[in-house]
């Protein structure tokens, strides 16, 4: 493990420590959590991009797709319980 210092202005400082009392944890903790939180974040946010450059990529390639219309019929079905027949992805008119 190594240390790393990083420079708080007085009301950061003061913020951080109000919300690691509040979630009943150390200052030191908080931050690290915090730390850990964000990068998982840019990690999930960096898989979810490049998902989509690939999906995109694959309808540049095949020029099929699916209707935006048919796609949220079927999710709102989806999520009303149902189990609706999944769309199939087609070339699309010009």
């Amino acid at each position: 493990m190594s240390t790393t210092t990083i420079r708080l202005s007085d009301e950061l400082k003061q913020r951080i420590r109000l919300a690691a009392e509040r979630s009943g944890t150390t200052t030191h903790g908080f931050i690290l959590q915090a730390i850990v939180e964000k990068t998982e974040q840019e990690a999930l946010r960096q898989d979810f991009n490049e998902t989509a450059n690939q999906r995109y990529a694959d309808i540049v390639a095949s020029g099929e797709t699916i209707p935006w219309q048919e796609m949220r019929r079927y999710l709102e079905q989806s999520m009303e319980g149902k189990r609706p027949a999944r769309p199939a992805a087609r070339k699309l008119a010009p």
